[in-house]
This record gives structure tokens, C-alpha cells and sequence, in this order.
């Protein structure tokens, strides 16, 4: 991971860990992803948080369904963009 992935990843974590929940770096070949799961009794001003948090990385979302709650994760992408990344969001191939 370089130095600045690093510090944005740990950045992102260390700011939803402040806000009580708990977060996980997962390192991958080209990315990090930070993954943090929400209860579901989280105030609404702290969901913006979450929220302002995650939105610094390249790419953020939540997976939520009935099984396993609410997920919310980003992802810093760490080495070359791929083809997709390069032709952007929306580019057929």
C-alpha cells in the first residue's frame, strides 16, 4: 500500500472508529477497502459522518439485506488504474 492510499484509508477508518463503529482494512493488489458495519440505531448525524467519511475514497457504497444488516465500505484504489477506470464510469467496452 503506498504511503498516501495508506494514510487516506486509515484516515477514512479512524474517522467511522470515532464515530463508534468498528472498521476493517482488507489490502488488495490494487486497492484497499475499508468495510464498517451500521446498526441500525445509528443517528442520523452520524450517518452523514459515515457518509463524509467514505466519500473521500475513489468509490463507496452499502451493501445491506435481511441476513447480515447494513455494510458500509469505500475502496482507495492503490496501483495503475484499470481499462474500465480510465474510460470512466458509464463506458461501454
Amino acid at each position: 500500500m503506498s504511503a498516501a492510499s495508506g494514510a487516506g484509508a486509515e484516515g477514512i477508518a479512524a474517522r467511522l472508529t470515532a464515530l463508534g463503529l468498528t472498521a476493517r482494512l482488507t489490502e488488495h493488489a490494487h486497492h484497499v477497502v475499508i468495510e464498517a458495519e451500521i446498526p441500525d440505531s445509528l443517528p442520523t448525524e452520524r450517518w452523514r459522518e459515515a457518509l463524509q467519511a467514505v466519500a473521500e475514497a475513489d468509490r463507496f457504497g452499502l451493501l445491506a439485506n435481511s441476513l447480515n444488516g447494513r455494510t458500509l465500505w469505500a475502496a482507495i484504489h492503490t496501483g495503475p488504474p484499470t481499462t474500465a477506470e480510465v474510460r470512466g464510469p458509464g463506458s461501454q467496452q
